[in-house]
């Protein structure tokens, strides 16, 4: 196998350890993997880590290396020892309060790290408010969760192990006690950091984990890089609509309206008319500034996670009336994979979800952005767009996301309960 391209500055032995993952993921490529909502309502056992949560090679068709190189911060640079630290932390039930949780708990591998719920499962069976997004690509996030609470994904990584309804430590320092009990933990800290196991290093190993876990190489990629025949002439059709009538590009693109081939991300915030509640929204706002103080991170992810507030989105992190109800951009990679869709988990299939901008977002939103309007999509240019987004998914998860693919076709020839084709027709769009 040809050497990998690799993080500057990285040891001779992440490369080894890149090439590893390759070779797993390419016989991962095979396997069927899960597919479509999981429907257990009970916690299960901790995701173990497998050929899917290898490091990924930065030799992918459509990866921005530079990009990637520059997205490590100076003061948590690679090293193999310190990302191999990190995935054996995130799958490692111990940081939680009863040991019964991990990070891959809610973010599995097989499921293109996310979890196939709606609401994610905690310690004791708690239940949250909040879908469950990708690790993948998160490295290029300028913000972490929905609502943009954590600057970094070091910032992002100390919330779920404290928050009461995911890994319920009481501290960091409650959970660096329970695996410094481990002398491979000891000796693996002092090894890659110097000093004994601490809440710093602790976030720091799992950021590093995260920041290797690359996905791209897609179908779409190749088209782009010049392999005409890479794609269907269905997801040609869509590509066209996601840039002209679809409007998608007005908050799937770094720059709005324009053509982008990377994160298909503004990574800004939006109210797109999905609140699972709605009514009485300016008093819910009222109430959060009454009862959350502003700044106070750890109570802002309480509430996001356990509180009916949690459809404020973004308000609660800046209290500017404008986000209410707003919540990131997400990048469309391997959405197959991710099902369910938007921050509630409320959208069962892709068809849904185009249904939903089709006929304009939600009714009754004083909120609403601005760009959110009717699109007069007919029912085989949102097939079309489906096959474009299809087209976005990389070959390691390829198998089980055409299963999943087929499964949500036929979800969507029997049910449509988003679809509203009077409002989607009542003012079309203009070409975006």
């Amino acid at each position: 196998m040809r050497q990998v391209c690799c993080l500057r500055g990285l040891q001779k032995s992440y490369l080894r350890l890149l090439a590893l993952g390759i070779a797993a993921l390419m016989t991962a490529c095979h396997g069927s993997g899960p597919i479509g909502p999981q429907t257990k309502r009970h916690l299960l056992p901790i995701p173990e880590p497998g050929a899917l949560s290898q490091p990924r090679s930065l030799q992918q068709a459509g990866l921005p290396v530079e990009a990637t190189r520059a997205a490590v911060p100076p003061d948590n640079q690679e090293t193999a020892d310190k990302i191999a630290l990190g995935q054996k932390l995130f799958f490692d039930g111990r940081l939680s309060a009863d040991g019964t949780v991990a990070c891959s708990s809610c973010h599995d591998p097989a499921r293109a790290f996310t979890d196939g719920r709606q609401f994610s499962i905690g310690i004791k069976g708690r239940v949250g408010q909040r879908n469950a997004p990708t690790i993948l690509n998160a490295i290029y996030n300028t913000r972490q969760f929905w609502d943009g609470r954590a600057t970094t994904l070091e910032n992002q990584a100390a919330f779920p192990i404290l928050n009461p309804s995911e890994m319920g430590e009481p501290s960091l320092d409650a959970a660096v006690a329970r695996i410094a009990r481990s002398s491979e933990y000891r000796q693996a800290f002092e090894k890659i950091f110097h000093a004994p196991p601490n809440a710093t290093n602790l976030v720091r190993a799992i950021a590093s984990y995260e920041r290797t876990e690359l996905s791209f190489d897609s179908p779409f990629d190749h088209f782009i890089a010049g392999e005409k025949k890479a794609i269907d002439p269905a997801a040609k059709r869509g590509w066209a609509l996601f840039n002209g009538r679809g409007r998608c590009t007005l908050c799937h693109s770094a720059k709005a309206g324009q053509a982008e081939v990377t994160t298909f991300t503004d990574h800004s915030f939006h109210d797109i008319g999905v609140v699972r509640v709605r009514a009485n929204i300016v008093a819910m706002a009222q109430q959060a500034d009454q009862s959350v103080r502003p700044g106070d991170m750890g109570a802002i992810d309480r509430t996001a996670i356990q509180s009916d507030l949690s459809v404020l989105g973004r308000f609660l992190v800046t209290r500017d009336n404008a986000d209410i109800g707003a919540f990131k951009t997400p990048n469309l990679r391997n959405l197959l994979m991710t099902a369910p869709y938007f921050h509630d988990g409320s959208h069962p299939t892709l068809w849904d979800v185009l249904d939903h901008y089709n006929k304009g977002g939600g009714v009754n939103d004083a909120f609403l952005d601005k760009d959110m309007r009717p699109l007069a999509l007919k029912d085989a240019e949102i097939d079309d767009l489906v096959a474009f987004l299809a087209s976005l998914t990389s070959p390691e998860y390829r198998k089980p996301a055409l299963k999943e693919l087929e499964r949500q076709r036929n979800v969507a020839r029997s049910t449509r309960p988003f679809r509203d084709t009077a409002r989607a027709f009542a003012a079309p769009g203009p070409v975006g």
